[in-house]
């Protein structure tokens, strides 16, 4: 049996990482780290910059490979397949870069409509019908013909998300959603995943060090330091821990690093 498991009774985990060891470039970055994450949680991971919050998730979709350990999404093993099994997997597995990654030479809704016309080979008109029904989905329908380069990064990172939501995706993972927003857009950001996304249940996982947002979506939290899993559990025990790596996180103060 996985040593990554949940209790007797409960849903399996959509999302396993179990003992996940990396080095790139040379430097041992996750070391044997076990995670678990259930349908439709939203789910943090957190730690100071460099401890292997963004590998972690980016192993998950096949953009990087462990070294050592297991991943599985929905039950299927990730790690070792195939091209045509990781594009299928990134239909159900959508991923929100910390950049936006949006074509400036192509109007907001054409940048959403793209994976449409792409993947389910809809005439224009169709797929532009429905790329904007995934931006009034996150509020911003009224962005349709914009060009992305004269949005925000706030702005930006919705239209990301729209796009993403094409797909269809059973989970979706966010890289640093709140770097670089001003407090109302991240805020914006938080009551979008609180609200419309987890009312789809969705699960999503949101990778962060904005210790304020962390606190106010987060079902569970995994907090990684020099490597290995140096917390797993609710927002209230993050809060109450006694450990003084995880209290000076909290508290944005230097520490034992």
């Amino acid at each position: 049996m996985s040593v990554v498991e949940h209790a007797k009774g409960l849903p399996a985990p959509v999302i396993e990482f179990e003992n996940i060891s990396i080095t790139l470039g040379g430097r041992p970055i996750l070391r044997d780290v076990s995670i678990s994450i259930g349908e439709g949680e939203i789910f943090c991971i957190v730690g100071r910059s460099g401890v292997g919050k963004s590998v972690m998730i980016k192993q998950l979709v096949g953009l990087l490979h462990p070294d050592e350990g297991s991943i599985r999404f929905k039950g299927r093993e990730v790690v070792g397949m195939d091209d045509a099994a990781l594009q299928n997997l990134r239909k159900e597995c959508g991923m929100v870069f910390q950049h936006a990654t949006l074509f400036d030479s192509m109007s907001c809704i054409e940048n959403v409509a793209l994976p449409i016309r792409r993947h389910q080979r809809l005439k224009p008109h169709h797929a532009r019908e429905r790329a904007l029904m995934y931006m009034a989905e996150v509020g911003i329908e009224h962005l349709a013909e914009k060009d992305p380069a004269t949005l925000g990064p706030g702005l930006r990172k919705l239209v990301a998300i729209a796009r993403t939501l094409t797909m269809e995706p059973r989970a979706i993972l966010f890289d640093e959603p709140t770097t670089g927003l001003d407090p109302l857009a991240a805020r914006k950001f938080d009551e979008l995943v609180t609200g419309t996304l987890a009312g789809a249940n969705m699960t999503q996982v949101v990778v962060s060090h904005d210790v304020r947002s962390i606190f106010d979506i987060a079902n569970k939290i995994a907090m990684l330091h020099e490597g290995r899993l140096r917390f797993l559990g609710t927002p209230g025990e993050l809060e109450t821990s006694n450990d003084a790596v995880v209290r000076n996180f909290i508290l944005g103060q230097p520490g034992e690093e």
